[in-house]
């Protein structure tokens, strides 16, 4: 996939940066079937590596894009960071940072944290660790190729009062992990593609990154930040199968005489080892505070039955659960075939739906 024609520019970059030669970078956001990871091109000034007739894909072009720099092992990047993501290989920009615990079940415990073996599998402590992720904007020209793997639209809030269960979008809105930013820099002064850019973004050349916060984007997230906090993340591998959970809280609506508290949550599977598998269904619990629990099963998800495969290990979505309390608690599995017909169930990793304490109205529309 993409993220494979990005690793081998970063290789070949480091080789040439390793012999002290100044290298721009060329790369080929689309998946990897339509385009092989011999199709990168990088220019360089002592050396020159380019696509000719024979090794082109036919329609395919490649242009320059900008010079890889070496991710960062430690700290955090800044608002402005132009990257390229590692897993689904979109070109995007950071708007600021989010600081997450990260709550995984494949941490190994301690001897003396281990837990009896014959207990529930939710019923084990997880100790959360501070992680970072960013908010960050989509290039609008990669979006159709990454359509499939991820949704471009998964960002969503609550419409107004007068419809509770109306939701709106901001596309072209995703949060993306530390480890998957892969940053780069532009001389291009309009490096990404997005109606928000400009407005939310400004050019200074003396600055590094050269894009620095306007004051539309710091009051927008200002006057946002309860509906776009990313607080806690969730993780858990079965059988090379990883889920990570991201619950967002929405905010409450009242309808007909009760309160419906609304939050959307966004999961991302990746097949860690070689074998191919294809989720099939899904089944999930929802308990309530109200004393409710609700099961949930269905055919695969948002209306797809994902492949995952060591070409495209990774497929990303959001969807939205609604209760008349105002917290609960999420659990389940993905049901998943072997090309040979055999199932097994991969766990999705349990996680608490909580409301904000200091309740506010959830914006209407985009806050300026």
């Amino acid at each position: 996939m993409a993220a494979c024609v990005a690793r081998r520019c970063l290789s070949v970059l480091g080789r040439y940066r390793r012999g002290a030669v100044q290298s721009s970078v060329a790369f080929d956001v689309r998946p990897a079937e339509r385009v092989a990871p011999r199709c990168v091109c990088v220019c360089c000034v002592q050396q020159k590596r380019t696509l000719t007739s024979r090794n082109r894909p036919e329609g395919k072009v490649l242009e320059p894009v900008g010079v890889f720099e070496v991710p960062k092992q430690q700290g955090k990047y800044e608002t402005g960071q132009l990257f390229l993501h590692s897993v689904f290989g979109y070109r995007g920009i950071v708007l600021f940072p989010w600081q997450a615990r990260l709550y995984d079940r494949d941490v190994a415990f301690p001897v003396s944290e281990k837990v009896d073996p014959s207990a529930a599998q939710g019923a084990k402590e997880v100790k959360g660790k501070t992680h970072t992720y960013y908010q960050v904007l989509i290039d609008a020209r990669d979006c159709p190729h990454i359509s499939q793997r991820s949704q471009t639209e998964a960002v969503t809030f609550l419409a107004n009062h007068d419809d509770s269960r109306a939701l709106y979008a901001i596309p072209g809105l995703d949060y993306v992990s530390h480890e998957d930013i892969l940053p780069y820099n532009s001389t291009d002064q309009v490096p990404i593609q997005h109606e928000l850019f400009e407005r939310f973004l400004s050019y200074d050349q003396t600055k590094v990154p050269p894009f620095l916060a306007r004051e539309t984007l710091c009051a927008w997230q200002e006057k946002n930040h309860p509906w776009l906090e990313l607080s806690d993340v969730h993780r858990e591998t079965t059988e090379n199968i990883r889920v990570t959970v991201i619950p967002f809280y929405m905010g409450m609506r009242e309808a007909q005489n009760s309160h419906v508290y609304w939050w959307r949550y966004c999961i991302r599977l990746e097949n860690l080892g070689t074998d191919v598998v294809q989720l099939r269904e899904r089944h999930w619990r929802i308990f309530s505070l109200s004393g409710t629990l609700e099961t949930v099963r269905g055919r695969g998800v948002v209306g797809r039955e994902p492949v995952l495969s060591k070409e495209q290990p990774a497929f990303q979505y959001s969807s939205h659960v609604s209760l008349q309390a105002s917290s609960g608690h999420m659990w389940g599995t993905f049901r998943c075939e072997r090309p040979d017909g055999s199932h097994f169930d991969v766990r999705i990793p349990p996680f608490s739906l909580e409301s904000n304490k200091d309740e506010k109205t959830p914006p209407s529309g985009l806050h300026w």
